[in-house]
């Protein structure tokens, strides 16, 4: 648990930081609460609160897993990074959160540089696997942040929908489409870009190869405690996208896949990202009936521009007060 006295330790720190942030760019109030594993959250995380949110409609909470974009032992830059992750317009879930006037949180998970290989900003094979540490399923701690922060919102008057919203890019996108594999009956919608051309993959086996996650869900009851959900994962709205000119690819480097993994995903997928591997993903989801919009932006790369992102509102708007049986029909 020395990491997350770190966690504890950076906390004063920050909270310096938050309180100097410009308030005139914020337009709304961004909360920092503290780690609080009697809750079930081992790492602290953020909370956005739009002024526009209004008590008397329904909301929607809007969770965007952080990416630092680097590994790093002090806990203080992550914390930083997730700080304008949540407070900044520049990132979709804050983008997102002013247009649509709901409340947004981020977590502030940790991404070691001693532990490289555990990826928490993915949500990695590493990271599933771990116990008996602070790290132990972030994907639980991930859902208790979220009832916390109902509760917050709540107590101040707001009225939140059950499901949540998700939304991230890279790795954080990545994060998305796992966590959505793993808790599709939490999530009323999610949308999830510049994922290395690849998804995982619903199924268990694929020409006759078990696929474990993160490539498939073979071994979900092992990792997870619980079957993969093929029916809730069908019925769960996704926007997953690429830019044309996207070259960002995580396959090759060690820190996001093991060998057998990036074999599996050459041999079954395509070494070649863009269009090989990415096409046959869509054609899998496709047979899978996944209800996906799967697109590919032209002309832009590895990157989020107000363009993709005012798409990403309006396939949230969609989907935000639908029934989930008639969603997307």
């Amino acid at each position: 648990m020395d990491k997350l006295s770190d966690f504890k330790g950076s906390v004063i720190i920050l909270l310096l930081l938050v309180v100097s942030c410009s308030q005139d760019k914020l337009n709304g109030r961004l909360l920092f609460n503290e780690a609080n594993p009697d809750k079930g959250f081992n790492y602290p995380y953020y909370l956005f609160i739009p002024d526009s949110m209004d008590k008397d409609q329904e909301l929607v909470l809007i969770t965007e897993p952080n990416n630092s974009g680097f590994v790093s032992d002090e806990p203080e830059k992550h914390i930083e990074k997730a700080e304008r992750t949540a407070g900044r317009e520049f990132y979709t879930g804050n983008y997102v959160a002013q247009k649509m006037g709901f409340p947004l949180l981020v977590p502030v998970f940790p991404r070691s540089e001693t532990d490289w290989k555990i990826y928490t900003h993915a949500f990695d094979r590493d990271v599933a696997r771990q116990t008996g540490n602070a790290l132990e399923r972030i994907d639980l701690q991930l859902l208790a942040m979220i009832e916390d922060a109902k509760k917050i919102l709540t107590a101040e008057g707001y009225r939140l929908n059950e499901q949540f919203l998700m939304t991230g890019f890279s790795a954080s996108g990545t994060f998305v489409n796992r966590f959505t594999a793993i808790h599709p009956e939490k999530i009323l919608a999610a949308a999830a870009g510049g994922i290395n051309g690849l998804l995982i993959l619903p199924v268990e086996k694929l020409n006759n190869e078990p696929l474990n996650f993160p490539l498939g869900v073979n071994d979900f009851p092992t990792l997870f405690g619980k079957t993969f959900d093929s029916t809730a994962y069908k019925n769960t709205p996704q926007f997953l996208y690429m830019g044309e000119l996207d070259d960002n690819d995580a396959i090759p480097y060690e820190d996001g896949y093991d060998a057998d993994e990036r074999e599996l995903v050459y041999k079954l997928l395509g070494q070649e990202m863009q269009p090989m591997r990415w096409n046959k993903c869509r054609e899998i989801y496709t047979r899978e009936n996944i209800k996906a919009d799967i697109t590919t932006f032209p002309g832009i790369g590895h990157e989020h521009p107000d363009s993709v992102k005012e798409e990403i509102v309006g396939f949230f708007m969609k989907h935000s007060f639908a029934d989930r049986s008639s969603a997307g029909k």
